[in-house]
């Protein structure tokens, strides 16, 4: 467990970088860009190819592909794995390309899709979103081909390059919208540019590492080749079940485009700000995770595979809880830092920190759904998370039809928070019934003191909270002082709020070292 705590480190540190800078990009977009029909466009078309990378770079491919690619690894010959490589590549490159030119044709019955309230919307800007998506569709394309080289990296334990390689979209995207969108008529076209460029600088980034390696492909396409026809049948339904999350993000864009103009932007940067400690711990513990439960299974330890599991759980959660209540509690002071800037105001804060908190209810489950579901694909196991996938999609509906709608009737404040806390609850349902099939089949046998352990952490997360709570200024000094005395007060609190917890945790017993120690003794 210790290798894989450091490999964890390693791409939480670089994943740490790119969201930093995913944090001044949006920070650039809110200082640029005044939120509006222009920036909603932008929105929901890049939510299209920003979905896919979720389910590419982060979900379904990676999810079917490393574990096919492990039992190659260690138990065929280099010659295969290397063919498998060469054919992977073509037919993934084949298709994708396919997709794109398709999406590229179909791009305004996709935002028609996404976006039904555009059309009744005198302030939207349907065509433009249409246009905008256009020039974003071949980021699949391009990111696609990047998760593929990731993966092949990662199962060769080069974790830093691969969770590095993000950067690159947030850098180019920052230099966008500063030198690039004065040379538009319509600025945001700068950032639809942005994305595709980023898409090919994150592929590129890549090949040398792939080169060193000796794996680099040759495109081959063979119909029928067994190891692409394992890897299709694994994926064809990962591309739901890693998902949900995002699928919700989508049915909540939809439902914000029909509450009125500036809703999608809201709910993005919400969204944004959850992403951050999703990525840092969930995305980079399932990453660091799939290759080494793959490996177990192909062994056939099962008690290595139950405590990694364990494991990752248990260090998932000791972060998730107060990232999910420092969130909740320092929205307003977040939103502010970014927004309240002069182009955009107080009104935008108010909105978007609402949902923001809502969101960040759903943090611990959002993440255990990135641990928990490695568990499932690294067997090969693509079926059982589909189906609660379904189920936590129809639990979101449910939940807008019965929180969203009275709220908006109502004709209270930030009906989009509703959809926000939706999602959240959807989430602890899919997280839910992943961890109660994972028990029920004997996949995952509790590991000792796991509820004390959490009961610590509770503890720990609470003292945090009441501390953070008596220290936040009150709004109206978030109004009124300028952006570095904001940025000042906001990254003291963070900091203050990580130290209050660490000794929280000394102070009710939890011990980091004895937590890691216990778990290599059960593997």
């Amino acid at each position: 467990m210790s290798r894989l705590l450091r490999s964890g480190a390693v791409v939480g540190a670089m994943t740490m970088i790119s969201r930093v800078l995913g944090l001044i990009r949006d920070v650039v977009f809110a200082n640029y860009f005044l939120i509006g029909g222009a920036m909603d466009a932008f929105m929901a078309a890049f939510r299209i190819p920003n979905l896919m990378r979720r389910l590419f770079a982060e979900g379904a491919f990676s999810l079917a592909f490393i574990p096919v690619l492990s039992e190659y690894k260690e138990t065929r010959s280099k010659e295969d794995l290397k063919r498998l490589i060469d054919h992977v590549a073509g037919t993934l490159g084949t298709i994708l390309l396919v997709i794109t030119m398709i999406g590229i044709f179909i791009a305004p019955w996709i935002i028609m899709t996404i976006t039904p309230g555009f059309a009744n919307n005198p302030d939207a800007r349907p065509e433009l979103a249409i246009e905008l998506l256009r020039i974003t569709f071949p980021y699949i394309l391009f990111i696609s081909l990047s998760a593929f080289i990731s993966g092949i990296l990662n199962t060769f334990r080069q974790f830093a390059i691969p969770a590095f390689t993000p950067v690159l979209l947030n850098i180019v995207l920052i230099a966008s919208a500063i030198w690039l969108a004065p040379y538009f008529e319509e600025p945001v076209k700068a950032l639809a540019w942005g994305v595709f460029i980023g898409g090919i600088a994150q592929l590129l980034f890549q090949v040398p590492a792939l080169m060193k390696l000796g794996l680099f492909p040759r495109f081959a396409l063979k119909r029928g080749y067994e190891g692409v026809n394992r890897i299709m049948k694994l994926m064809v339904p990962a591309l739901f079940g890693s998902s949900v999350a995002q699928l919700n993000l989508l049915i909540n864009t939809a439902v914000a485009s029909l509450l009125g103009t500036g809703f999608i932007t809201w709910l993005y940067y919400s969204d944004r700000f959850v992403e951050l400690p999703l990525a840092l711990i969930g995305v980079a513990m399932g990453v660091v995770i799939l290759p080494k439960l793959s490996g177990n299974h192909a062994k056939q330890e099962k008690k290595a595979f139950s405590a990694t599991l364990g494991w990752a759980a248990r260090l998932s959660l000791l972060a998730a809880m107060p990232a999910m209540l420092g969130l909740m509690l320092l929205a307003t002071p977040i939103i502010a830092t970014v927004l309240d800037n002069g182009v955009n105001g107080w009104h935008d804060v108010e909105m978007s920190s609402k949902s923001l908190i809502t969101y960040a209810f759903g943090l611990p489950a959002f993440i255990l759904v990135k641990v928990l579901v490695p568990g499932f694909y690294s067997r090969q196991d693509t079926k059982t998370p589909v189906k609660i996938g379904i189920i936590a999609i129809f639990f979101n509906m449910f939940f807008n039809l019965m929180i969203v709608l009275p709220w908006y009737q109502m004709g209270y404040l930030a009906p989009h928070a509703g959809l926000a806390l939706a999602t959240a609850l959807a989430g602890y349902v899919n997280a839910g019934l992943l961890f109660y099939t994972l028990k029920k089949q004997d996949i995952y046998q509790s590991q000792q003191g796991m509820f004390k352990h959490n009961l610590q952490v509770i503890m720990a997360t609470f003292i945090m909270g009441v501390s953070l709570w008596w220290l936040i200024p009150v709004d109206s000094w978030w109004q009124q002082a300028g952006v570095l005395n904001k940025i000042s007060m906001l990254f003291g609190l963070i900091a203050l709020s990580i130290i209050i917890y660490l000794l929280s945790l000394l102070v009710v017993g939890v011990k980091p070292k004895r937590l890691l120690h216990d778990d290599e003794q059960q593997a």
